[in-house]
């Protein structure tokens, strides 16, 4: 019965925490089944995201300092989604008013919706982390990783570089989270590839719904490729040092290991 709560409980506070991902999806499955009067989809899944947004915040789901979070990524997504569509690894097919250079001003929301769940399940789960790394080694090797994503295109891809890495920046590096009282801890680099499947799993469950096209699916849907994540393994990890950072990760004693920053 232990089981069964913890998991009943564990699941609702993950459930909770997807609630801008879930707004995003239903979105897109609105604008899958039917058609808005004088409205295209993309710009009514924008609207959707901004009237979202406004109401988390007003219905205090969401904090002004995680809407800050929430903002860099939606500029950094969508400078990642400016260049990667003019390199034609993804598209957006259909029309709509809000598109610039291809790309529909929603797609930064789609990266914004990562950072709300890390943001909404650090709170509710009251994370803490175990050894985080200096800001000197984390900041750089988040960056390397956001421009490989562009650079790989022009020059070598150093993913499985920055990928091994990650393991002597981040092997003693855990994160605690609180379920029922009782304080559970997890390898973050667990955590990062648990969390980049469940985002694979979404991609499949967007592209599906039309949120963009792969080359490959042109034609008809396919799944997309296992490769995938790796790449959302590494966006989670640059994902994670900004959340970190932003929120002012500070170390503090702790009687049962070296170094712990407490919920941010």
């Amino acid at each position: 019965m232990k089981q069964i709560h913890f998991l009943w409980h564990f699941g609702k506070q993950q459930a909770l925490s997807c609630i801008f991902p879930v707004l995003i999806f239903t979105a897109l499955l609105i604008a899958k089944v039917t058609q808005i009067p004088m409205l295209p989809d993309y710009d009514f899944i924008l609207i959707v995201c901004i009237v979202g947004q406004w109401l988390m915040l007003r219905l205090r789901l969401e904090s002004r300092d995680e809407l800050i979070v929430i903002c860099v990524f939606h500029i950094i997504g969508l400078v990642l989604e400016l260049f990667k569509v003019r390199m034609g690894s993804w598209s957006y097919p259909q029309d709509a008013y809000s598109k610039w250079f291809g790309v529909p001003l929603y797609s930064g929301f789609m990266y914004a919706s990562v950072a709300s769940y890390l943001c909404q399940a650090w709170r509710r789960l009251q994370v803490g982390i175990v050894n985080w790394p200096s800001a000197w080694m984390t900041v750089p090797l988040g960056a390397a990783i956001y421009l490989n994503f562009m650079t790989h295109h022009y020059w070598l891809d150093l993913r499985w570089w920055l990928t091994a890495a990650l393991f002597p920046v981040f092997w003693r590096t855990s994160v605690t989270y609180v379920v029922q009282h009782r304080t559970y801890r997890m390898p973050l680099i667990l955590s990062f590839v648990l969390i980049g499947f469940f985002i694979w799993v979404a991609e499949n469950i967007s592209t599906y719904l039309g949120a963009w096209q792969y080359p490959d699916q042109a034609a008809k849907w396919t799944l997309v490729h296992l490769g995938k994540i790796s790449s959302w393994f590494l966006l989670v990890i640059v994902s994670f040092i900004i959340v970190a950072q932003l929120k002012h990760v500070k170390t503090t004693p702790h009687k049962a290991v070296s170094q712990e920053t407490g919920p941010l």
